[in-house]
């Protein structure tokens, strides 16, 4: 039989992008960034477990995945709790089974001047920021080791790089996610499980709100990128559909920024 010619974008597609069989874990699930990963992640044939502490948002975000027909569920939880996040955990995997993705979205963004940065400032980034994706990376990345095959995403920042608008715990935070996705890297990669990163620029997402309502500043970080334009969630979709997919199963321990251009001005 003579292959269909306009089937085979499709297959090539699922073969290369398809989530079919697969299950994806997403952290700050409801919102922003992390909602539009779980969505594209979904719409490429993933089941998805969403975590996040909003219990409203987290079912409203499941709903309107189901409206798709998308097989989606959440749990609550507050990843910066490390009793709750291991609860969690135990939780996300009773719907659809141990998960083959995780994207670690949820994070926090505390803004006071380094002189004014309390002990609680600092513990309660880093337990968010950086103790909840090594907890979920050493829960589930030896399982994804075991069965030969497993993405780890961790979400960076600019100022993983870069001094930032009152930076403080936040840009250190972001800095050890990216050491921390090399080292998940270096301990699983030999398995199958290719551990990367996104590093977004500046995206507006009810992380970023405050400084969003200075019109000025949002202007003039538009005009540092290459794009002209500041980012959106929706921008995330295609990268990490790629970094979650069969497509990237040579690329490992990279941070990858999504910024319009931002970190090569």
């Amino acid at each position: 039989m003579t292959p269909d010619p306009a089937a085979q974008p499709t297959v090539h597609l699922a073969t290369h992008f398809g989530l079919h069989t697969r299950t994806a874990l997403i952290t700050g699930g409801s919102s922003g960034i992390g909602r539009a990963i779980a969505t594209s992640l979904a719409r490429a044939g993933a089941k998805v477990v969403l975590m996040a502490r909003g219990a409203e948002k987290l079912q409203e975000t499941v709903d309107a995945l189901r409206t798709e027909g998308l097989e989606a569920t959440a749990v609550t939880a507050d990843v910066g709790d490390r009793a709750a996040l291991r609860e969690a955990a135990e939780q996300a995997v009773v719907p659809y089974g141990e998960p083959d993705i995780l994207v670690t979205s949820a994070g926090i963004n505390l803004r006071p001047p380094l002189d004014d940065l309390t002990e609680s400032d600092w513990d309660t980034t880093m337990a968010v920021n950086l103790d909840a994706p090594h907890f979920l990376g050493q829960r589930f990345g030896p399982g994804m080791a075991e069965r030969g095959w497993g993405r780890i995403i961790h979400l960076a920042s600019q100022q993983s790089l870069r001094a930032f608008g009152n930076s403080g715990a936040y840009g250190v935070s972001k800095a050890a996610v990216c050491a921390l996705t090399r080292s998940q890297a270096e301990a699983w990669s030999r398995h199958g499980v290719c551990v990367n990163a996104l590093g977004p620029g500046f995206v507006e997402t009810p992380l970023t709100e405050a400084v969003f309502s200075d019109p000025a500043r949002v202007e003039a970080m538009a005009n540092r990128t290459m794009t002209g334009r500041n980012g959106t969630p929706e921008d995330f979709a295609g990268p990490a559909l790629f970094l979650a997919s069969e497509a990237a199963r040579y690329m490992t321990g990279q941070t990858l920024f999504v910024d319009g251009g931002f970190s090569a001005t």
